[in-house]
């Protein structure tokens, strides 16, 4: 079968560029650490960074991710958890600020800040309603540039309030597959899930099965293919809207992020050639 070049707007890459298995299935041998990033940006076209949840990243390592990568690639950096986890979003416009001035380097590489928030409890939040009163001042003061998408791992919580807001700010919906979340096919087919001219998609699975497993990510552990084949018609929808879609695969999904990827895109391949 002869392979077709997939969409320009469909930017695949996985979450983080580091992992235990790695430097042996994924990085040629002997290709040391301060090369990973340049290899790794000729295999994908972006990158969902996961460090910059834990802390804002030194101005000398966002211009090193700017050196070591094409000007067409594009970055999305997880915002850090001081905003949605410690002071959830109360008095966080200084974090943000300083968030933003550090990663100016980027350019237009920096493509998404994620918004990644938790399963909140009824201790954090009692409804949806009074987290909704804490976001809408937050979104309103949020720059044009870069990009946002926000993740809340409650199904629940996806009310029309909650959509319209996002879509008032051009915030995108992450569309996680997860297991406390709706299925791909519930997330692919409904409308109302896109609430920006471009969608996030992360493929997260089940970290605590996973880790049962395995704790070393360089091999497939689950079977995907029935839930990215779901995927793979939802993207295609996406791209006949003429939405960017950021798409991210983490080893928690399948065991193997890089093989995640490699088998989304000999789905969506076949597809493309049998239309």
């Amino acid at each position: 079968m002869e392979r077709v070049d997939l969409s320009p707007l469909l930017h695949l890459g996985t979450s983080s560029f580091t992992a235990d298995g790695w430097e042996s299935s994924f990085y040629p041998p002997g290709t040391p650490q301060r090369d990973y990033l340049t290899y790794y940006a000729t295999r994908f076209s972006t990158l969902e960074i996961d460090a910059t949840y834990y802390a804002i990243p030194a101005l000398s390592t966002v211009k090193g991710w700017d050196a070591k990568t094409p000007a067409n690639f594009r970055f999305a950096l997880k915002a850090p958890h001081e905003i949605t986890h410690e002071c959830l979003l109360v008095d966080a416009e200084p974090v943000l600020t300083e968030f933003l001035k550090a990663t100016e380097p980027l350019g237009s590489k920096l493509a998404v800040i994620l918004l990644q928030f938790p399963y909140f409890n009824r201790q954090t939040f009692s409804n949806p309603d009074d987290f909704l009163a804490r976001l809408k001042p937050f979104l309103g003061a949020l720059p044009s540039s870069p990009r946002f998408a926000l993740e809340i791992r409650n199904k629940f919580w996806l009310t029309r309030p909650f959509l319209d807001l996002l879509r008032q700010h051009r915030v995108a919906l992450a569309l996680i597959d997860h297991p406390w979340m709706y299925p791909p096919k519930v997330l692919g087919s409904k409308p109302e899930f896109i609430t920006a001219d471009f969608t996030y998609v992360r493929w997260l699975g089940d970290r605590k099965a996973i880790e049962a497993l395995t704790k070393t990510w360089d091999k497939t552990i689950i079977d995907r293919t029935d839930e990215l084949q779901e995927w793979v018609r939802a993207c295609r929808n996406f791209l006949k809207r003429e939405l960017h879609v950021f798409l991210f695969a983490n080893n928690h999904y399948s065991g193997y992020a890089p093989d995640t990827l490699r088998l989304f895109e000999d789905l969506m391949t076949k597809q493309v050639v049998s239309s």
